[in-house]
């Protein structure tokens, strides 16, 4: 029976990468106090197991000392002087397979001889909120009007995210690690994120977050791919960060979405305020807590009274349960994004990309589901 030195601190640290204690995980390894205080090391074979489900890489046990994990992008969740937590093994991995799609697809369009992204960069915080809204619209072509016209946020969402892959840009929303439904993404810790490049821009948001919610953060992460600032995000229209790019990206959504002017027409000031928040939600596709923001912005109400609502509406959204479940491949669709995964099964069945290197991206094992995949995407 082989046995391995395990250093203790090295339990509290991988404990911490799924944010748990070591005495949360006693039921399912029961020696581990025994190794966290060096009266017996664990066997190779325990020490796997702890491994795969602390989501560590073996080899990281091996070091002299833990790794200070970080962030690989620009995390603008943080505000002057408060804790930055500790990233979670489920938002590194995320944000590492994302970059590792970005660079295949990156490779694949210049070898197909594909040009830059004219809008990737286009704008500077320092340029209107107003005139930068207007010119995403019409660059993407999603109006209001348009949305007016759509009975339920699910279908609008749908129809951005559509839009938005139609003109060149990877929008990936999922809730879960690749397919692994036990490792849910957590919106109170992140709830997307852009990867801004020429050829290959990128926006992932937390699936796990309300439909209402993922409209926000796409405008957000559309606006980060305008200014072309990779970065983490935590977008809410109620916040006006302190960070520049945040806050100027948390205007130009609010702005794209629900244009002040058009709220200012739209908004009756003497109906009941409930029933004008639902309408207006209903009008715009976007969630009852940016209207009552754009509503504040207008003038509509006080701070106070902006306060009251919001943390009453704040609670009623709380309590609303979310659905789960639904087709698989338009599940996966919705996974991987539409653009990148036509582009992968493609090569790859060209022979240009090794199924191997194809089903790590997908997060597939069976070639069955890679080939019913492409046929529902009609690339088979």
């Amino acid at each position: 029976m082989v046995r391995v030195e395990l250093k203790p601190k090295f339990i509290d640290w991988a404990c911490g990468r799924i944010g748990v204690t070591p005495g949360m995980l006693e039921g399912r390894f029961p020696h581990l106090e025994e190794w966290r205080n060096n009266q017996v090391n664990p066997t190779l074979k325990q020490l796997e197991t702890f491994a795969k489900y602390t989501r560590t890489p073996i080899g990281f046990f091996f070091l002299p000392e833990p790794p200070i994990e970080k962030i690989p992008i620009a995390d603008y969740r943080t505000v002057e002087n408060e804790f930055i937590e500790r990233p979670s093994a489920d938002l590194l991995d995320t944000i590492y397979l994302c970059q590792q799609r970005q660079d295949w697809y990156r490779s694949y369009l210049r070898s197909n001889h594909e040009i830059e992204m004219a809008f990737v960069g286009a704008a500077k915080i320092t340029d209107s909120v107003v005139q930068t809204a207007a010119a995403m619209r019409t660059a993407i072509g999603f109006s209001i009007e348009e949305r007016r016209a759509m009975p339920t946020w699910t279908e609008a969402l749908r129809r951005f995210i559509d839009i938005a892959d139609m003109h060149g840009i990877m929008v990936m929303c999922s809730g879960v690690v690749l397919n692994n439904n036990q490792r849910k993404l957590n919106p109170a810790e992140f709830r997307g994120f852009a990867l801004a490049d020429k050829f290959a821009p990128l926006i992932f948001i937390n699936g796990a977050d309300t439909k209402a919610a993922q409209m926000f953060t796409l405008a957000h992460e559309l606006a980060h791919i305008w200014v072309g600032e990779t970065g983490l995000s935590d977008p809410q229209a109620v916040r006006l960060p302190k960070n520049d790019i945040e806050r100027w990206c948390n205007q130009v959504a609010a702005e794209f979405l629900a244009p002040l002017e058009m709220v200012k027409h739209e908004y009756d000031k003497k109906d009941e305020l409930t029933r004008q928040v639902k309408r207006l939600s209903h009008i715009f596709k976007v969630s009852t807590l940016v209207i009552l923001r754009r509503i504040f912005d207008a003038s509509g109400l006080s701070r106070d009274e902006f306060q009251v609502a919001y943390n009453k509406e704040l609670k009623i959204l709380s309590e609303v349960k979310k659905g789960s479940g639904g087709d698989f491949y338009l599940t996966q669709g919705a996974r991987l994004g539409k653009r990148f995964a036509k582009a992968l099964i493609v090569s790859t069945l060209e022979g240009h990309t090794l199924y191997r290197d194809a089903f790590k991206m997908l997060g597939f094992s069976k070639q069955e589901t890679f080939q019913e995949l492409g046929q529902k995407l009609g690339v088979v």
